[in-house]
């Protein structure tokens, strides 16, 4: 059986979906699209029509890749308002071998849950801590061990209503199965996480289109998340204002030509552009990246003061990723903010080397982790269709399908 998942993650910018296979304990990159979204504002449906096209058009080019209908993922769901709050659970093992399985783990995670109040809130996920079982405690995973008695402790994390139910119901709408649900800030964790990050505090800032998410973990438990209203898209808007352009060239100038940081741009490195009377101008990558670095400079600062809000621990690591932090120069000024203890998220996946998608691969991550917790074998698509997707795949040129080796995560036995 070939154990392939679909994850979207649907956002204000752009609709992104990675297409992954596990095998042997890696996960290897099928296919990827990032598509221009519109109808979507800070993570929210704002016009259902539009979202939904902008939907369609990202599995399109999916399913061109592959020759095969994707119904089912993993999706995203926007953290806006989002709760964390631990819940403890007990159970006794009742089978004949008194042998935890994944089915007591099931039913003692939600034996925590059960006793929750939660109005106009939706539970999103359960997050883990560890397990109890008899006089044994601190257990990471008990699946396999002879006990009487189960515990856990985990986190329960809540959304509004209206943010899971409006992203559910489109993909439903258009003949999508939601398999399982998540948010961007346990992706993101789970594509970077690491056994450095067990026994530490740390953050990880997402910049993304219309808002900046922080969210602090600890112990590699998500415990905390906040928003900062600035983001990607003001950087477009102030290159706009300054340089009379429209957004568009806006955008192709922060990606293509500023650098994050004033520290290598040159002044004699120039580019022509039209601004908006039709006039064409040259601008230098200094100056260009002097509007950039102080966009960029307002973002990370906020970004640091809402870390401190949310913790006065102290701050053992910080990943900052997210499309923007791409850009050239990133490095020199998450080092000018934060100081040493701060690194760009490197997503490590051949063929999809870009931090837009850390939340998107993290996603998938996080679903194969609760899979193997309660011992299921599952795959998002069929024997047949693998057999379609292989056989449609081979009769292309090589240089036309995306297929990966590499991802450097490996899940531990």
């Amino acid at each position: 059986m070939k154990h392939i998942y679909t994850s979207i993650d649907i956002g204000s910018d752009s609709i992104k979906i990675v297409v992954c296979e596990l095998c042997q304990n890696k996960l290897n990159l099928l296919a990827s699209s990032s598509f221009e979204s519109e109808g979507i504002k800070k993570g929210l449906i704002t016009d259902v029509e539009l979202a939904k096209k902008c939907i369609k058009g990202a599995f399109k080019e999916i399913e061109d890749t592959l020759g095969i209908k994707i119904n089912k993922v993993v999706v995203n769901i926007p953290s806006f308002n989002a709760e964390y709050s631990v819940i403890k659970g007990n159970i006794k093992i009742t089978n004949e071998e008194s042998i935890v399985t994944g089915n007591e783990i099931v039913k003692v995670l939600d034996n925590a849950s059960s006793s929750t109040s939660f109005n106009a809130r939706e539970i999103v996920t359960i997050l883990p801590i560890d397990f109890t079982l008899d006089d044994k405690a601190f257990i990471k995973n008990p699946r396999g061990m002879r006990g009487i008695n189960l515990g856990c402790r985990a986190v329960l994390v809540t959304a509004p209503k209206k943010n899971v139910y409006s992203v559910v119901t489109l993909l439903e709408n258009i003949g999508i199965e939601i398999v399982d649900i998540s948010l961007n800030n346990i992706g993101d964790l789970y594509c970077f996480n690491n056994k450095n990050f067990e026994d530490k505090v740390g953050a990880i800032i997402n910049i993304g289109s219309d808002t900046t998410d922080i969210s602090l973990y600890n112990k590699s438990i998500l415990v905390k998340s906040g928003i900062v209203n600035d983001a990607g898209k003001s950087i477009d808007s102030d290159l706009s204002y300054m340089f009379k352009i429209d957004n568009n060239t806006a955008k192709h100038l922060k990606f293509n030509f500023a650098l994050a940081h004033k520290k290598y741009a040159s002044p004699d490195d120039l580019i022509e552009v039209k601004n908006t009377k039709g006039e064409t101008i040259k601008l230098n990558q200094f100056e260009v990246t002097e509007v950039v670095m102080a966009r960029l400079e307002d973002i990370l600062e906020a970004a640091k003061k809402e870390i401190n809000l949310l913790t006065s621990k102290k701050i053992d690591y910080i990943i900052i990723t997210g499309g923007t932090s791409n850009m050239a120069g990133f490095e020199y000024i998450v080092k000018d903010i934060f100081g040493e203890n701060a690194n760009i998220g490197n997503v490590k996946m051949l063929g999809i080397r870009d931090n837009k998608y850390s939340s998107c691969i993290g996603n998938i991550v996080y679903f194969i982790s609760k899979l193997k917790l309660k011992n299921k074998n599952y795959s998002m698509i069929s024997d047949d269709e693998v057999h379609e997707m292989t056989t449609i795949n081979s009769k292309k040129n090589t240089s036309d399908s995306v297929l990966g080796k590499i991802f450097g995560f490996f899940f531990n036995e």
